[in-house]
């Protein structure tokens, strides 16, 4: 469960905030090791596990491995906050996947 500093520097981005299940962390790390690599830009560096559905929207799909994708905040690329969100962590981008792929093509990481 996220510390109560964790908690306040999530606010304080704009990210939304909610309470994790006690298994968030065993899963995000099982998920990191089967997807070790950033799926925009194929990234190894500051690794986030992005939910598809926003765990604040549908918290009943947290620990699906289904709702997860792999997305890094390297300073360069930044794919979590630029595709995952739109350059905004209050944003929720329904078309995640779909604007992975348009990354990788235009980026011919296809």
């Amino acid at each position: 469960m996220k510390n109560l500093l964790t908690l306040v520097t999530d606010a304080m981005q704009g990210k939304p905030v909610a309470l994790r299940s006690p298994q968030w962390e065993t899963v995000r790390k099982k998920h990191i090791i089967n997807e070790p690599i950033c799926r925009a830009c194929n990234g190894k560096d500051n690794l986030q596990v992005h939910h598809i559905k926003p765990f604040h929207l549908f918290p009943e799909l947290e620990l699906e491995d289904t709702n997860l994708v792999t997305l890094c905040e390297h300073p360069d690329k930044e794919c979590h906050l630029l595709i995952g969100h739109h350059g905004n962590f209050k944003n929720y981008n329904p078309n995640v996947l779909e604007d992975i792929k348009k990354y990788r093509t235009e980026h011919l990481l296809v």
